[in-house]
């Protein structure tokens, strides 16, 4: 049977391969703080890769597929892509911010230092509120509202306007706040002197 035939499938191939590497080039030694960065990136990666799809290709395609006249429209987009792309996002943002937690908790940084800004760690501290900010938004503001726009809650056309709005909009400001966040991430783990 080919991994690679399924999702599922190639996620745990990658696992195993990643595993074979760590048992190869660190003779099998366990890192708990490095394996979970490595899922604190992973997840991140998932979690932003769709925040960014969703910002510079999905809305603006069902922009252009709802004002083509005689295309195909929205619908099979907002029907069978969203709903699952959404599904990745939001439990990739929670995975995301559960790993990072567990990551400054059992790393060189302190969870509560990083929250609290403690000397040494202000930087990280303030990507980790921009990751938390985000999470809400994720979480609060933008899936139920995707539930509206997508039709898995019922809501007036009203309540649907104001729904993309709020959407749209929290989407956005997640877009421009996971740069300083992704920024601070990287600068504090590399010693970026900002």
């Amino acid at each position: 049977m080919n991994p690679l035939k399924s999702v599922t499938g190639t996620i745990v191939l990658g696992f195993v391969v990643s595993l074979i590497v760590i048992l190869i080039l660190q003779s099998g030694v366990f890192s708990l703080w490095s394996t979970l960065t490595w899922l604190h990136v992973f997840a991140g990666v998932i979690w932003i890769g769709l925040l960014y799809y969703f910002n510079f290709v999905q809305a603006p395609a069902v922009a252009a597929a709802a004002a083509d006249e005689g295309g195909p429209g929205a619908a099979g987009i907002n029907k069978y892509v969203a709903p699952r792309a959404l599904l990745w996002f939001r439990w990739g943002a929670l995975a995301t911010w559960i790993t990072g937690a567990c990551v400054l908790e059992v790393g060189p940084f302190g969870l509560v230092n990083a929250f609290t800004f403690a000397p040494g760690v202000q930087i990280i501290g303030m990507g980790a509120w921009l990751g938390t900010i985000m999470l809400f938004n994720v979480w609060v503001l933008i899936w139920p509202n995707q539930k509206k726009i997508l039709g898995m809650v019922s809501a007036t056309p009203e309540e649907i306007t104001k729904a993309k709005f709020v959407a749209l909009m929290d989407s956005l400001t997640n877009t421009f706040l996971s740069i300083p966040m992704l920024m601070c991430m990287v600068g504090q783990g590399h010693g970026l002197p900002f």
